[in-house]
């Protein structure tokens, strides 16, 4: 067997623990202590995250914020379904994360970062939610682990009362806030829920198979 390499490390902003990217052959993966929080192997939940979002828009040029870069999965995936006058914001805390994806992760991201329509900010998403009101058509989160974040205890105002208010506030009429996930949380649906959005909580599947582990995205609707 292919024994994995690492090729770059990264700190994280207020995170205890340091980002390994390693590679084994042709395969990625982004590493928090012990804890994966993505693989290249693994693309279904965030290429559905983009798709469930993009399905429940009505706005012509609708103008996304995505946080988190990651592999670029939700990116790649979006760009497709999205009209020429479409805009898409791409948040990203770790500097390094996005170097990656100029660097070694580039046949991973394709030409998607040199998009006309995308932009990269190398900034905490949660920043760039509370400095808007009523701007963005549709919200995508997909920080850490999800609600029950890994990398740093930032990252948990995110889901909380205050954050979805504030990512509530943030959201045009008739705009979606999506979430992704590993794993069910009902306290987070009962948050979501309270915020004040039409939720629908979706399985879906991590790889792009039909056999293998579900992940979970929400999407919530802004009335």
């Amino acid at each position: 067997m292919i024994p994995w390499e690492t090729l770059d490390t990264a700190t994280i902003p207020g995170g205890a623990e340091t980002l390994r990217l390693k590679r084994r052959g042709t395969e990625f993966s982004i590493m928090l202590g012990t804890n994966e929080l993505m693989n290249s192997r693994l693309s279904g939940s965030e290429e559905a995250l983009a798709r469930l979002t993009i399905e429940r828009l009505k706005a012509p040029a609708p103008r996304i914020l995505i946080g988190g870069l990651g592999l670029g999965f939700t990116l790649r995936a979006a760009l497709p379904l999205l009209p020429p006058a479409a805009r898409v914001t791409v948040v990203e805390l770790v500097s390094a994360v996005v170097r990656w994806a100029r660097g070694p992760l580039a046949a991973l991201h394709g030409d998607s970062l040199d998009d006309r329509r995308v932009t990269i900010l190398e900034e905490d998403v949660g920043q760039t939610i509370r400095a808007s009101k009523a701007e963005w058509d549709a919200i995508l989160l997909d920080v850490d682990n999800g609600p029950e974040g890994l990398s740093r205890a930032g990252n948990d105002a995110l889901y909380s009362t205050a954050g979805l208010a504030a990512a509530r506030a943030a959201l045009a009429p008739g705009g979606v806030l999506s979430v992704w996930s590993a794993g069910p949380d009902a306290k987070f649906t009962r948050r979501l829920r309270a915020s004040g959005l039409e939720v629908e909580e979706i399985a879906v599947r991590a790889g792009t198979t039909k056999r293998g582990a579900r992940h979970v995205v929400w999407v919530g609707r802004k009335g």
